[in-house]
């Protein structure tokens, strides 16, 4: 089941009463993540003219915030992009299904509402006490992929921020033993869908003021929400105690994602060493060995973004 709704008037981010006439720190969170929002798709090229951009939102801080900050940005951006917000009903128990529409037709923009009852599927699935998140994200994904072409988006825009594709690093490396994380822009299996992460450089503690300033209305998921045991849930709180002890060094992690040298790892696959001999060019030789160079302010992606500066 599906409803399908056109947007009644121009949005834009609107604040709160309160924040608008009272926080010039909330007015700068909003710039700064503007910013960052606006790197990312400059980097990566995320968006281009004549873009429709799927943008799912779960009822989350995160989604809220994408769909936020992609709105405010269109108004002034370079080039002509269509909005299209998607969420996904899955019947959880208490789900409140009117929040979500009339939060879309509140901000005038385009939307539809999908609707699959995947939480019986899970809970049919899944022995009590397992993890449902696999098999949940699966099928959500599919229904979302479906979607994106129903309404004919060239983009599918999804809420991961910073923290999450560092989590997925780690996640990886301590059970998966790759050296992979979640990058900014990828190409679905089918190659259908081409999937955007707009919040890859911006921090979870910024979108999680942000979220309390716009006061979303914020639905949890009952569905995941209460699997503390999850390995995520372990390594965000490993990251958040580093955060804590160490400022500085998750920016420092994010910003070796974008820095990553094969010759010093030990992939066959990425770099030959089977045939290194002294004529082989390197970028980085033997230095490896020596103290890394750590420059002031190692890890910041504050740089001009021209025409998407907000």
């Amino acid at each position: 089941m599906e409803q399908v709704v056109a947007p009644s008037a121009p949005s834009a981010i609107e604040l709160p009463e309160t924040e608008s006439r009272l926080s010039n720190s909330f007015l700068r969170l909003r710039k700064h993540l503007m910013r960052k929002v606006g790197e990312a798709i400059v980097d990566y090229g995320m968006i281009e003219e004549g873009d429709v951009v799927m943008v799912c939102v779960s009822g989350g801080k995160d989604s809220f915030t994408l769909l936020s900050l992609l709105l405010a940005l269109r108004e002034r951006a370079p080039i002509d992009f269509r909005i299209v917000a998607m969420n996904l009903d899955q019947k959880q128990p208490g789900f409140p299904d009117h929040v979500l529409p009339a939060y879309f037709e509140s901000i005038g923009v385009e939307y539809r509402i999908v609707t699959e009852n995947t939480y019986k599927i899970v809970k049919d699935k899944i022995p009590e006490g397992k993890t449902t998140c696999s098999l949940c994200s699966r099928l959500r994904r599919g229904i979302i992929y479906r979607t994106a072409k129903e309404v004919g988006a060239t983009k599918i825009a999804l809420g991961h921020h910073r923290d999450d594709m560092i989590e997925t690093l780690f996640l990886n490396m301590f059970f998966g033993g790759k050296m992979k994380a979640m990058p900014p822009k990828l190409v679905s299996d089918d190659r259908q869908n081409v999937v955007i992460r707009p919040l890859a450089y911006c921090s979870e503690k910024d979108i999680e003021r942000f979220a309390r300033g716009m006061e979303y209305p914020i639905i949890p998921c009952n569905l995941c929400g209460s699997q503390e045991n999850a390995q995520r849930k372990q390594i965000k709180a490993m990251l958040r105690d580093w955060d804590s002890r160490f400022p500085g060094r998750i920016v420092s992690i994010a910003t070796a994602l974008k820095n990553v040298v094969p010759s010093h790892l030990a992939d066959g696959e990425l770099f030959d060493f089977r045939n290194v001999s002294r004529s082989t060019e390197v970028g980085e030789g033997d230095i490896v060995f020596d103290a890394p160079e750590l420059p002031v302010g190692a890890g910041s992606t504050d740089i001009p973004i021209g025409i998407w500066r907000p």
